[in-house]
């Protein structure tokens, strides 16, 4: 790093760490496509239609992943040595992260299409999955999406405890702390997701699942706790930019 970092709206080129995770992010991005082949009849067109939610639903994840990635180097423009190695954890993670997220989530859209099934190459069909799998999928999914939310906790943690060097206002240091109370909750779901799959079993399965609901309310009450805080300082609440 070099000189004094730069924040806010003073922070615009693009470096060569987040250069590289946007191409790590494309990457991942192209993973998740159902098929690189252009269907050649409308079985196989209705095939790749029938995986566009699962998708686009995925991509949206991915997005939020690096729109908070982004916005961490929009912010503070730290490329020291703990920035790097925590993006690189990230980007790991997320190339990890692809298949299960596609899995889980073209698993979950597959049950409005007559069953959760695939064809073999040889034409026999068989269950995604089977019953006694389910809780070790929530269990892979949640070890994802709590690392992932973890790293985001550490990034902003590191930010925070550098909010003198960086020169951070009051509002600033708010959301730095904010994006460490958010990330650090959505981790904390995930856990416990994995923590009811793996010792509830089958029969806790779906509640591992509807878990990830809580984050709504969570996030309704950092939001809520920011609100307050932000009065506290006589902060206008139109300036909030919590990632």
């Amino acid at each position: 790093m070099h000189g004094r970092p730069q924040t806010g709206s003073d922070r615009r080129e693009v470096s060569r760490l987040e250069g590289f995770s946007d191409a790590v992010f494309a990457f991942a991005v192209t993973l998740l496509v159902v098929s690189l082949e252009v269907p050649r009849t409308f079985d196989e067109l209705w095939a790749t239609m029938r995986g566009f939610l699962a998708f686009a639903i995925c991509f949206a994840m991915l997005f939020q992943v690096w729109w908070r990635h982004y916005t961490y180097f929009r912010r503070y423009g730290l490329e020291d040595r703990f920035s790097a190695i925590a993006t690189a954890i990230l980007l790991f993670v997320v190339l990890f992260y692809v298949y299960p997220l596609k899995f889980l989530w073209t698993l979950v859209i597959s049950n409005f299409f007559g069953g959760p099934t695939v064809q073999r190459p040889d034409g026999r069909v068989e269950a995604m999955i089977v019953d006694a799998q389910v809780p070790r999928l929530f269990e892979i999914y949640g070890l994802g999406f709590a690392a992932v939310f973890l790293v985001f906790t550490a990034l902003y943690w590191h930010a925070y405890r550098q909010r003198g060097t960086l020169g951070l206002t009051a509002h600033q240091t708010l959301d730095a702390r904010l994006s460490i109370l958010s990330n650090a909750g959505q981790a904390a779901v995930a856990l416990l997701s994995v923590a009811i799959a793996f010792f509830g079993g089958v029969r806790s399965a779906t509640l591992a699942g509807f878990i990830y609901f809580a984050i709504g309310p969570l996030e309704w009450g950092i939001g809520e706790y920011g609100g307050r805080q932000r009065k506290r300082l006589g902060i206008s609440t139109t300036h909030t930019s919590r990632a």
